[in-house]
């Protein structure tokens, strides 16, 4: 275990590595629990480095012998590295450790997973594998010869040599450690081949254990959907003879893009219609692109240091975005995104997790694989397209990879090469990746002489990381609409960029509606004063997908507030609004889908608590079912027709058009059963073949308080399959009632298919609870005690799992002071206990610097 001291690690104190890597050998000899690694590497200064202190990383090795071109040497070994003396010209290292990949429980570096061999060394698990200077800006080119008994045997790169007992693979693209990959196992493979834009064929191979073959196909096609796309809209070609994708039960993440070899959760690559949910292959699809595409956008060119992990991150989450995007509906895929980031990234940018895009110091980088750097890197890439433009924004992504090829790099570089191709200057919109939190933008409107004008004052709280924030350029998009609904101004993009700014549209027959922050163009908080009138008005005639979505959840927000703090009666404009969507058989049914749906309760009670409300989980949750129920009666009369319409009689397909219909269908679905005490739900479940009908029918039973027989019948059915029961697990949890949700989930961690060691597992169940808001804040802290049991036993395990689950605490300032006092509590045991790992010490830290 490391040691739980945190020390913290600061960007401006980067200094290049001393040595430069020219080459990298490593041979394994493969055992369970002392396997062999030899590696040898051959050094040279670097005369761009002041340091020239040989220092190895190295943790959990036992080290056999290690040379120095050829001489034995007796390095200083520490737990973490050794430093020895070295020659101050080129040089060959040598050294054998051995480790045990058995009971390397984190799942970090080498580690076995039902029988299996796999490696995952992002950020910092190659030091588990063997002493080396494990930081992204050192790059090698890399032969790896794998020496075991086991009929598979992958690393990165192409293959030189296979044989039985022995393989060695080639990769001739430099790359850091971080990368590196391995993979043993009796695997089976699902293959293909794709030809590039030039010609070349390339081998694609899908590996997974005996058994699940048949659930290769989907991931198959999304690679070669993926491989197309990126040659079509970025210009990128694969740079192999061979793409492998392996699926491993026990990974900590959802999928890891090492260069040729990508490692994969087999929950978010094996799909087929009887076992995953439209979700599910979407979710998939969306996976593999991402991993896919940081061949070029993190590998070819991949990040200076740990802090620049939005370069990499950032932009290819941008790009699966604009793959889903342009394969699936992209209104939908915005309006998720913008949920997403609402439910996941504003509560961590506005409590103790906050952070800029790019920290300025961490003390375990682990900590920092969060949606500020993933999702929030991703809204900045997009802003930086829209303020450049389509032309510019594609020139200059060109001038990146012909630039920046085979380098690491840093966010300068990034915003260089677009001040380049723009003469832009682009020093203000860079405040982006440096400040934390969610900008506010406060805007009031005047109408005077056919002139409107809008005015906007930008507001940043300040923090602990930014203290004293500037204004930063924020993009927003808007649109006027006239009295009867026409558009009156098409979309413009206003460049928000003074504290307080006003813009001006003249030459208008009637004061305009404005529809304000299109397409959600800046990841901000907007605050306007209007009513539900308007907002109304908007759900019914405004021509952006994104902004009538919007509407109608602020109605929602609206009257779900006064209802959960007043005693309200459901809005009528908000009733009457939904049924006018639901009625317009000319919107996309994904769509729909969406507008039926209302806004988290845990949103909600962020809301109310940025609205100075302290937030009662139980009134939200009651307000959520009663609005529910009101909704369903209001239009009743729809649901029928609209449910029949929405079954899909061709054979299943995961495509856009059937998982929209499917999508409104089960929504309609759980409308129908709040009237008809779940009987059309029983019927969908009783004929169902396939899981999207089967888990939605089965949701909606359990969230009328019935299902018991099915949810028996549904685990006798699939208990077999691990994924397929990760479902089960969660959604018992998920639709227990508030004051059920614990008791559900601590009896099912008794049950013999609970693992608690499996992170999918251990997420389904004690994850799912975190996400029961009213369950998990059920008065008395049973679901904080829960959560904080586990927790503790999990870190010594598992300690990245642990970290990361620590989040769910991290908005208990938001509730009031006897559920502060609770969590507090919690908090505070997990903090004392011995040996605490340093990812969760540094998490349960920060969470407990909060200020109620």
């Amino acid at each position: 275990m490391r040691d739980a001291a945190p020390t913290t690690i600061y960007l401006r104190d980067y200094e290049p590595f001393g040595y430069v890597v020219d080459e990298v050998k490593l041979t394994f000899d493969l055992h369970p629990t002392a396997t062999r690694v030899t590696s040898r590497i051959a050094f040279r200064p670097n005369p761009d480095a002041k340091d020239r202190r040989f220092f190895l990383h190295g943790e959990e090795l036992k080290l056999i012998r290690a040379r120095i071109d050829g001489t034995e040497v007796s390095p200083d070994v520490t737990d973490e590295g050794l430093t020895c003396p070295a020659p101050d010209a080129p040089f060959v290292w040598e050294a054998e450790v051995e480790i045990s990949p058995q009971t390397n429980t984190a799942l970090e570096g080498l580690y076995m997973s039902n029988g299996m061999y796999s490696t995952q060394c992002e950020a910092e698990g190659f030091r588990k594998i063997t002493y080396y200077p494990d930081r992204p800006d050192v790059m090698s080119v890399f032969t790896v010869e794998i020496k075991g008994d086991l009929p598979v045997l992958l690393s990165n790169g192409n293959p030189v040599t296979r044989e039985d007992g022995r393989a060695v693979w080639h990769d001739p693209w430099p790359k850091p450690a971080y990368l590196f990959a391995l993979v043993a196992g009796e695997l089976v493979a699902h293959s293909d081949s794709f030809t590039t834009i030039s010609g070349k064929d390339v081998a694609l191979n899908l590996w997974v254990r005996p058994g699940d073959e048949h659930k290769c196909a989907f991931g198959m096609e999304a690679l070669k959907k993926s491989m197309k796309w990126d040659e079509d809209v970025y210009g990128r070609e694969y740079d192999l003879d061979v793409f492998n994708i392996v699926a491993v039960d026990d990974f900590n993440m959802g999928a890891m893009e090492n260069k040729g070899l990508n490692i994969f959760n087999s929950s978010a690559v094996l799909a087929s219609p009887e076992t995953s949910t439209d979700d599910n292959f979407e979710r998939i699809e969306a996976i593999i692109a991402h991993e896919y595409f940081h061949n070029w956008t993190g590998n070819r060119i991949t990040c200076r240091d740990w802090f620049q992990l939005c370069l990499k991150e950032g932009l290819t989450v941008f790009r699966d975005a604009q793959f889903t995007s342009d394969v699936r509906s992209e209104p939908v895929k915005r309006i998720r995104d913008v949920i997403d980031l609402r439910a996941r990234q504003f509560p961590e940018d506005n409590g103790p997790l906050s952070h800029p895009v790019r920290p300025e110091s961490f003390q375990e980088i682990n900590n920092f694989y969060t949606a500020t750097v993933y999702e929030k890197g991703a809204e900045v890439i997009g802003m930086l397209k829209r303020l450049v433009g389509d032309q510019a924004y594609a020139e200059a992504l060109d001038l990146y990879f012909a630039r920046h090829d085979g380098e690491a790099c840093t966010i300068e570089d990034w915003l260089k090469v677009f001040e380049d191709v723009t003469d832009r200057d682009l020093s203000q919109f860079k405040r982006w990746y440096s400040q934390a939190g969610t900008p506010r933008v406060t805007v009031s409107e005047d109408w005077a002489d056919g002139t409107y004008t809008l005015s906007f004052k930008q507001t940043l709280k300040p923090s602990a990381t930014t203290p004293a924030p500037q204004p930063q350029v924020i993009p927003i998009a808007v649109g006027l609409l006239g009295p009867n609904g026409d558009e009156v101004l098409e979309t413009q993009l206003l460049e928000l960029t003074e504290a307080e700014q006003s813009f001006s549209f003249d030459g208008l027959a009637a004061k305009p509606v404005p529809s304000v922050l299109r397409g959600f163009s800046a990841p901000v908080i907007l605050e306007r004063q209007t009513d539900n009138a308007e907002r109304a008005f908007l759900l019914a005639h405004d021509t952006d997908p994104t902004n009538r979505w919007e509407a109608g959840r602020a109605l929602a927000r609206d009257t779900l507030t006064k209802m959960a703090t007043e005693g309200a009666a459901p809005d009528a404009d908000y009733l009457d609004g939904v049924r006018a969507v639901l009625r317009d058989d000319t919107l996309d049914p994904a769509y729909r889908a969406l507008m039926l749906s209302q806004p988290g309760q845990s949103d909600l009670a962020g809301s109310l608590a940025e609205a100075g409300i302290t937030p009662d989980p139980m009134a939200i949750w009651t307000a959520s079912e009663t609005l529910k129920q009101a909704l369903a009666q209001h239009v009743q009369d729809a649901l029928p027709r609209l449910y029949a319409q929405m079954q899909v009689d061709a054979p299943y397909a995961p495509d856009a058009e059937q998982s929209g219909k499917r999508a409104l269908g089960n929504a309609v679905l759980s409308l129908l059963s709040c009237l008809d005490g779940g009987e059309e739900a029983a019927k969908q479940y009783a004929n169902a073949d396939n899981m999207t009908l089967q888990l939605a029918a089965l949701s909606c039973l359990l969230s009328e308080g019935k299902g018991e027989a099915e949810l028996a019948a549904f685990y006798e059915q699939w208990q077999d399959d691990r994924l397929v029961i990760d479902k089960w697990f969660g959604l018992q949890v998920m639709k227990a009632s508030p004051e059920k949700a614990v008791g559900v989930a601590e009896t099912l961690t008794r049950h013999p298919d609970f693992n608690w060691k499996n992170p999918n597992r251990f997420r389904a169940t004690i994850g799912a609870l975190a996400m029961n808001h009213a369950g998990f804040h059920a008065s008395g802290g049973a679901g904080y005690m829960l959560l904080a049991d586990w927790l503790i036993q999990l870190d010594p395990v598992n300690p990245q799992t642990t970290a990361r689950m620590c989040s769910a605490f991290q908005t208990w300032t938001r509730y009031d002071e006897d559920r502060q006092a609770l969590i507090r509590a919690q908090l505070t045991r997990i903090a004392e206990t011995p040996k605490l790992s340093r990812d969760t010490t540094e998490m349960v830290t920060r969470i407990l610097s909060a200020k109620p």
